[in-house]
C-alpha cells in the first residue's frame, strides 16, 4: 500500500508536503516529491517498499525526464510488459520495477495503457511533452483515488483527508452523497460526502489537459454479467455411460 497526492494549478510545495504527509500511514518507508511551479505541477508520494526495494523510489521518471509517475498498487504482468517494451526499444534503468513499466507503457500506448495492466493500481502520470496529467484506477477499484476540479486547481489524492488539505477544495457537505450512504451503506463512485470531491470510478481513466484546463473522463473496462460469446459454442452436458 502506497499513497499519492498532487495538483495542477494554484498551490505550492508546502501544500504538497502537507497533503503527502497525511498519507504517511499508507507508505511509511520513504517520501518523494516533484515540484514545478512554472508548469505548475506538483506530485507527492509515500512508499511502502515491496517490489524493487532499492530502485523503486517515486516519483519515477523515464530516461529523458519527460514522463513521471506516482503510483499505488502492483502490476502482476509487469515482467511480460517490460519484455514487450524493451523489444520495441525502450530503455529501463531498473531491473524489475513494476513502476517503471508505467512510464514506458505510457510512452508506447498512451491512454490504452490501463487496459494492458493486470490487476490493482491507482496512478498519476505527468507528460511534459503532451502537457497532460493522466489518472487511472483498476477495474474493480481496489486502489482508491479521489480528485477535485476546483476553479484554480485540479487536485488528486489516495484519500479524502489528504485531498482536503489543499485550500482550494470545496469542503461543503454533499447532500446527495450522504443520502446515498444512508440508502446503500456506502457511497458509490463517483460521489463522496464532500461537494468538491469525487472518486475516480473503477475501470476509468481521466486525462487532464494542462493547456485547455479540461478533463476527459472515460472507461477502459466495463463489468458485465453476460457470457462472452466470442468463446464459441458451449457443448451441452451429457451423461457418461
Amino acid at each position: 500500500m502506497c499513497g499519492l497526492a498532487g495538483f495542477v494549478g494554484s498551490g505550492d510545495a508546502a501544500t504538497l508536503k502537507r497533503m503527502t504527509q497525511a498519507l504517511v500511514h499508507r507508505g511509511p518507508d520513504e517520501e518523494g516529491y516533484h515540484t514545478d511551479a512554472d508548469a505548475p505541477v506538483f506530485l507527492g508520494h509515500r512508499r511502502l517498499a515491496i517490489v524493487d526495494l532499492a530502485d523503486g523510489k517515486q516519483p519515477m521518471w523515464n530516461e529523458d525526464r519527460q514522463v513521471v509517475v506516482v503510483y499505488n498498487g502492483e502490476i502482476y504482468n509487469h515482467e511480460a510488459l517490460r519484455r514487450e517494451l524493451i523489444d520495441v526499444g525502450h530503455v529501463f534503468s531498473t531491473d524489475h520495477s513494476d513502476t517503471e513499466v508505467l512510464v514506458h507503457g505510457w510512452e508506447e500506448w498512451g491512454t490504452s495503457l490501463p487496459s494492458r495492466l493486470n490487476w490493482m493500481f491507482a496512478f498519476a502520470i505527468y507528460d511534459r511533452r503532451r502537457k497532460v496529467l493522466f489518472l487511472a484506477r483498476d477495474r474493480f477499484g481496489e486502489k482508491p483515488l479521489y480528485y477535485s476540479d476546483a476553479p484554480r486547481t485540479f487536485a488528486f489524492a489516495s484519500e479524502l483527508n489528504a485531498l482536503l488539505l489543499h485550500p482550494e477544495i470545496d469542503r461543503e457537505v454533499d447532500e446527495l452523497g450522504v443520502k446515498k450512504y444512508f440508502a446503500y451503506g456506502y457511497i458509490p463512485s463517483p460521489n463522496t460526502h464532500i461537494r468538491g470531491c469525487k472518486k475516480l470510478q473503477a475501470g476509468h481513466h481521466l486525462t487532464f489537459d494542462l493547456v485547455k484546463r479540461k478533463g476527459d473522463l472515460r472507461p477502459f473496462w466495463t463489468f458485465a454479467l453476460e457470457p462472452d460469446e466470442s468463446l464459441g459454442d458451449r457443448q451441452e452436458p451429457r451423461l457418461v455411460e
